[in-house]
């Protein structure tokens, strides 16, 4: 049997949809973008998405050497370390955007964080990493959010894009407390939609599903991947049979960033090849 790394790669690259066309484009000159867990990975793709489409972004994340990099390689861009489970750090990073821009127009939220170790049924789960998982994932995201919302409502413009997991809407094993975290960053973001809508900031959220990014390979398409071996049974409930690429989820968020989403708000987009449409493969 081809290993599933290989077996992933060449049925992406065979696919005209794999996020090899041309880039989508959206006119964001003049907008200012802040990316949380933007040094790789999704956010990486995300906020250069941005960049090139006209918008200044800020590179946000923790490990900032590699998020400078990352940045440096982007039009209209800075990099700014950023642990979102930190309060007081989120808000001295806000602050920082705010005085050095003048105002913040679009908030993805996407850092976060799941397990690699700790594969395991919920009465085995350590209490510790329930509680990392949880305050990166959910509690980072409201104290991001938070920060950001006051002063798009005083402007009384903005967007805010939240990045969960098809996950959030229907549970696996083995990762409790991520499963938690991204289902309540689902409602999270219809109940933000409900409050701040009236004030012209529009709330929506992404649900990517299984993406090639570094964890995936290191948990799933490498060949040493932890659940190497189940890669196949996964791929065979995905209907497009491949995992996406970060620039797909990018482009999701570049369409509810775009001036012409101006009447979506509440909404959660699933990017996942039709993981969750329902596809039984025997019919």
């Amino acid at each position: 049997m081809k290993n599933s790394l290989e077996f992933a790669e060449k049925e992406c690259g065979s696919r005209v949809t794999c996020g090899s066309l041309a880039p989508v484009k959206v006119d964001l000159t003049g907008k200012v973008a802040v990316v949380t867990g933007a040094a790789r990975g999704i956010g990486q793709s995300i906020a250069h998405a941005l960049s090139q489409n006209g918008a200044q972004v800020i590179y946000a994340d923790v490990d900032f050497d590699t998020a400078r990099q990352a940045a440096a390689s982007a039009p209209n861009s800075i990099a700014l370390r950023l642990d979102v489970s930190q309060e007081g750090e989120v808000r001295a990073a806000l602050d920082k955007v705010l005085r050095d821009y003048g105002h913040l127009d679009i908030l993805v939220n996407n850092a976060g964080v799941n397990t690699l170790t700790h594969r395991v049924n919920i009465d085995q789960f350590p209490t510790a990493e329930w509680e990392r998982i949880l305050r990166v994932d959910l509690t980072g995201l409201f104290f991001v959010s938070r920060a950001a919302a006051g002063p798009m409502v005083a402007r009384r413009s903005g967007r805010i894009i939240n990045i969960s997991s098809v996950l959030g809407l229907a549970p696996a094993r083995l990762q409790s407390p991520f499963i938690a975290a991204k289902a309540g960053v689902i409602n999270l973001t219809k109940s933000m939609a409900l409050e701040l809508g009236e004030n012209g900031v529009l709330v929506n959220c992404v649900a990517p599903g299984s993406i090639m990014t570094q964890g995936t390979k290191k948990l799933f398409y490498g060949e040493d991947g932890k659940f190497n071996d189940r890669v196949q049974a996964m791929l065979a409930h995905i209907p497009l049979g491949r995992p996406g690429t970060p620039e797909e989820i990018a482009h999701a968020v570049l369409f509810l960033a775009a001036p012409e989403s101006s009447y979506i708000n509440g909404a959660v987009l699933t990017v996942d090849g039709g993981w969750l449409a329902g596809y039984i493969r025997e019919f």
